[in-house]
């Protein structure tokens, strides 16, 4: 078993070391030019297109678009939002929230590309749309080979790995807050998860539309409070943060290297940007433009990074938490928990484990569907489909009462290497993408709701979507 950790552990190291950094931050970069900065400009245009309804071009179909966030949304809300960032600040110091901040910020235009290729590469589903990385590699790449590969590594690693480290939060929380057993909780989950994933994409549309909304504004209120009780600390923990980002000052046992590894590392366990997964619930959407996702997508990331995890690092910074003593030993989730009782008292424990479990759930019913859309790509067959859905309820039953580091670190080496893998084709399908973003500003500045023809995007071909006669 220590061996089976010294190579997750080297692994880990390599991918958010060397070659994560250096492919995040660079296409970042690269798409932010290419979209001419239209994850900022275009800010205040993304809340006004999460009001539409579903507007397909011929028969109605799909969801909603605010319903293809949220099931996003879900997704990305979860642990990575109370325990990664916690994790991210003990082993990297206040300096690794502002790389979490850039991966967002930059991020977002690498969540436009892949959400907006996500859209146009969809297919249908009955009355429903599903689509993501594989089958963009498949259609436009002509590799089915690569596409079953990465459907695998998505169903794996969000119906099994990351499902486990949601549910083992779930049990970390309730047990710290109410004394629960982790086994009375893991079937609990298995009952109340199985109910929501075996009602397929419109059932955990519906659920995480209803709880996704909730559970950001109530934990955002906590967290202003927090922030108005010690508003005059608020200026030095915001210096803590660009000083410990640069390595101007190591407090907490930070250094730079550390700083800028986990911070990358939990901003992309948080907001997904990149990894190859959003695309799945983009491509559920009705829309009249495949651009149209690629922004509310966009939006999902800063809601995710700049304002949630935000939220949790406020918290722990504002708490003097990690300056006390045994806080060292504390993991995680139980990290955020003692800074929230040190600012609130006693009920902030009960108040985080109902946020986790709101958080977790949602990221668990989100992390499914992601699994689901890519086991339908590998297999269209209703009886591996509900072999899968066992399969990922036993696992979260398991997740409830697992190890907690070597479940996040096998989640860390899978997650990688699923943003590699997606990274890579998505710069080389970047330019259809680029197109795409044109033909929706030319038609936004002409005064027009913008709608898709594949016939306007040089060297797009047919699709199965969005062709003129559809």
């Amino acid at each position: 078993m220590q061996s089976l950790e010294q190579l997750i552990s080297l692994l880990n190291d390599w991918l958010y070391s060397y070659v994560l950094i250096v492919l995040l931050i660079g296409l970042g970069i690269y798409f932010t030019f290419k979209i001419k900065f239209g994850q900022f400009r275009l800010i205040g245009h993304m809340f006004k297109l999460m009001t539409e309804s579903a507007d397909g071009v011929g028969d109605k179909k799909g969801i909603t678009p605010f319903k293809a966030f949220c099931i996003s949304a879900a997704s990305r809300i979860g642990t990575g939002n109370i325990a990664g960032v916690a994790v991210a600040i003990a082993a990297g110091g206040p300096g690794a929230v502002f790389w979490m901040w850039v991966i967002a910020l930059i991020g977002g235009a690498t969540s436009f590309v892949e959400s907006t290729l996500g859209q146009i590469y969809k297919v249908k589903d009955g009355d429903t749309f599903r689509g993501g990385p594989a089958y963009y590699i498949e259609q436009a790449l002509g590799k089915r080979k690569l596409g079953v590969f990465f459907s695998i590594l998505t169903a794996v690693t969000f119906g099994f790995i990351f499902n486990s480290v949601q549910a083992n939060t779930i049990a970390s929380s309730f047990t710290k807050a109410f004394n629960i057993k982790p086994l009375y909780i893991g079937i609990v989950l298995f009952i109340v998860t199985g109910y929501v994933i075996f009602g397929g994409v419109k059932r955990i549309a519906n659920v995480s539309a209803t709880i996704v909304p909730i559970m950001a504004s109530l934990y955002i209120l906590v967290a202003l409070f927090i922030m108005i009780k010690n508003i005059t600390l608020v200026p030095h923990m915001f210096g803590m943060i660009f000083a410990n980002a640069f390595g101007v000052k190591a407090a907490f046992g930070g250094t730079l290297g550390a700083a800028i590894m986990n911070g990358v590392r939990r901003g992309l366990f948080s907001n997904e940007a990149g990894m190859g997964s959003v695309p799945n619930a983009a491509a559920t959407a009705d829309t009249s433009h495949p651009a149209k996702q690629g922004l509310i997508q966009t939006l999902g990331v800063y809601v995710d990074t700049i304002l949630v995890c935000s939220t949790t690092a406020f918290i722990i910074l504002l708490s003097g938490i990690l300056n006390t003593p045994g806080a060292a030993d504390l993991e995680g989730v139980q990290l955020t928990q003692a800074a929230l009782s040190l600012q609130v008292g006693n009920w902030g424990n009960t108040f985080l484990a109902i946020c986790i479990l709101l958080f977790s759930y949602s990221s668990i019913i989100g992390n499914y569907y992601y699994g689901e859309s890519n086991i339908e790509f590998i297999e269209s067959s209703s009886g591996f489909l509900t072999a899968y859905r066992i399969f990922v309820l036993v696992m979260v039953f398991l997740g409830s009462i697992a190890k907690f580091g070597l479940i996040w670190d096998a989640a860390d080496v899978f997650m990688g290497t699923m943003a590699v893998i997606n990274l890579i084709v998505i710069s080389k399908l970047g330019p259809i993408a680029f197109a795409t973003f044109n033909d929706y500003v030319k038609q936004l500045k002409e005064g027009n709701n913008p709608v898709f023809k594949a016939s306007n995007i040089k060297g797009l071909g047919k699709v199965e979507c969005w062709n003129d006669d559809n």
